[in-house]
């Protein structure tokens, strides 16, 4: 079976063929992903608007390039699949007109698909794919949250951010200390070359005694001590300011997630998102679970940010299990807001 995901939840736009057999494990055939952040950057964050109107621009050609790199025809995809939420609702619903309309004309069904099930799934695409029971650890630009995982659909919240997501509090202490955007990844880089310790920026909700997560006050520290530092900071200062910062959010996520691990008793880690390929988490989550005894998990790199073949994945893998709601084409809605417990 054959199925094409696409993703358009915000500023990527992915599209990708996934298949597969009876239960065996779902294949990556191809795919094709194209970014936005050199059109955004000018404006220092996503414009809603021109997303939508890019994503309109590069859907159709990004079809025939994965079909034309998979050596398949349109005729041979079995279900079309497009991300349905959360995300921004013009942006969402370039994806989902996109598959209705291939649905149609090729008498096939569709399956919308919740964007952060793709990032829980992405790590079965993997050298090294997990196996049920897990902790998840799901933490983006938009979304930090900690979820029991016991299989396909089978979803508990255990904690999650009650104000800035990890990955928006990387991007915001950016802009803070003059970097471009997106500044999450340009943060990790300049900050190998800062002292981890140089400023004490808090860790909230360390010692809550839950699982939830909280960045707003961080962000306003980081804040504070750059107006202490004044107008010009040298490169050795906001080095300092971004591996201080870098260390905060780290060691937040990692305590967090050690504990999830021993309040459910559970052996394994499934780490996913954009924020999940920032270096220094992973270098920490790896020497924490190894004091656990724990296994951690990891999607390749190419497949922590936004793309299709996790929205194909996710759809091939609710198809296994049983729990798809796959539907001939026709009235259709998104969900920009769409808990992923709500998922059967």
């Amino acid at each position: 079976m054959l199925v094409l995901g696409i993703e358009s939840s915000c500023d990527e736009t992915g599209v990708a063929l996934v298949g597969f057999e009876g239960q065996q494990a779902p294949r990556l055939l191809a795919q094709g992903l194209h970014t936005q952040i050199d059109m955004h950057k000018a404006y220092g964050g996503v414009v809603p608007e021109l997303a939508s109107r890019d994503h309109i621009r590069r859907v159709v050609p990004l079809v025939r390039q994965v079909m034309d790199d998979a050596c398949c025809a349109l005729q041979d995809v079995d279900v079309v699949a497009y991300t349905a939420g959360p995300g921004l609702a013009g942006a969402l619903l370039v994806g989902a007109g996109m598959a209705q309309a291939l649905a149609v004309a090729l008498g096939k069904p569709v399956l919308p698909v919740h964007h952060l099930e793709g990032h829980l799934l992405s790590p079965f695409l993997s050298a090294d794919p997990p196996s049920y029971p897990f902790v998840a650890l799901l933490v983006s630009g938009g979304h930090t949250q900690l979820m029991r995982v016991d299989g396909v659909g089978r979803y508990e919240l255990l904690g999650e951010s009650i104000d800035d997501a990890a990955g928006e509090a990387f991007d915001k202490c950016a802009k803070l200390i003059g970097l471009d955007y997106p500044g999450g990844a340009a943060l990790s880089r300049l900050a190998q070359q800062g002292r981890p310790d140089a400023y004490a920026f808090p860790r909230p909700l360390l010692h809550s005694g839950d699982l939830d997560f909280s960045f707003a006050g961080l962000k306003t520290s980081v804040a504070t001590q750059v107006r202490k530092l004044g107008d010009a900071l040298s490169d050795a200062q906001r080095a300092d300011v971004a591996a201080s910062t870098q260390a905060a959010i780290v060691e937040v996520l990692v305590r967090k997630s050690m504990s999830a691990l021993r309040q459910t008793g559970l052996q394994r880690l499934v780490v996913a998102g954009g924020v999940g390929a920032n270096a220094a988490l992973r270098d920490q989550l790896n020497a924490a679970c190894a004091r656990l005894r724990a296994r951690v998990h990891y999607p390749e790199l190419h497949l922590c940010t936004d793309n299709g073949a996790m929205i194909a994945l996710a759809a091939a893998m609710r198809l296994q299990a049983g729990h798809a709601d796959a539907a001939p084409a026709g009235a259709f809605e998104v969900r920009p807001r769409w808990p992923l417990v709500a998922q059967v």
